[in-house]
């Protein structure tokens, strides 16, 4: 019999609506399969797993709220671009060979969007999603960095509420950096901006950030002409 311990994790009073966890500790690769199985696939709650550690994470308003918003700003940097993606949204990411799985709030391929195009992922063959953007505004006993590093993940993007951290995984380490290497625009005040925008009409703040961004690619694309 597989010995467990659960609790439920500190959630501080002015972040109560943003998600709510359940963690639990000494959990075989097997039990943790078992379950993902006996939960299936139509279900809000989002399961991570780290070595023996098990968290299920249930994702209320304020984060299905900020990563909607995060989902829309990626998407719109892409079209702008002129990039290639393949979204993956909570798409179950299991590495049992580490003894690690995570279902990402927003996973993409970007960069190697032509190697998975069209086909069923598959991480013992295919490479790892270019770029994960999570939000964790209540405390999580999963060490998300050691995760997605183990993982191979290039780039990985966290919101705590309030902040919004870009990390490039370097050497097997995540670096933090202030911007995106997949978008080569500082992004992250932006993003700020565009929430703000967000919270009193969503559809104007995509058109603003959208006009934005065609400014600052149209400036790039002059500014390399001039270089030639």
């Amino acid at each position: 019999m597989v010995s467990t311990a659960a609790k439920p994790t500190n959630i501080p009073p002015e972040s109560i609506l943003a998600e709510q966890r359940v963690v639990f500790y000494n959990i075989s690769w097997q039990a943790y399969e078992q379950i993902l199985a006996a939960l299936g696939e139509s279900r809000s709650s989002r399961l991570t797993y780290n070595e023996g550690t098990l968290e299920i994470t249930m994702p209320l308003e304020e984060h299905e709220s900020a990563i909607r918003l995060i989902e829309l700003f990626v998407r719109i940097l892409v079209v702008e671009f002129g990039l290639k993606v393949k979204t993956m949204g909570s798409t179950t990411l299991n590495r049992p060979d580490l003894k690690k799985g995570a279902e990402p709030d927003n996973c993409y391929y970007i960069q190697n969007q032509p190697k998975v195009a069209g086909k069923k992922v598959d991480l013992n063959t295919d490479p790892p999603p270019d770029l994960i953007a999570e939000v964790d505004i209540t405390h999580t006993d999963i060490n998300k960095l050691n995760l997605y590093a183990s993982m191979g993940v290039p780039e990985f993007w966290r919101y705590n509420g309030q902040i919004l951290r870009i990390y490039q995984l370097q050497d097997r380490e995540y670096i933090e950096v202030e911007n995106s290497p997949t978008f080569s625009l500082a992004i992250k005040e932006r993003l700020y901006q565009f929430w703000e925008e967000a919270n009193l009409d969503e559809v104007l703040a995509e058109k603003s950030f959208r006009a934005w961004v065609q400014q600052e690619v149209q400036s790039q694309s002059i500014s390399q002409s001039q270089a030639e």
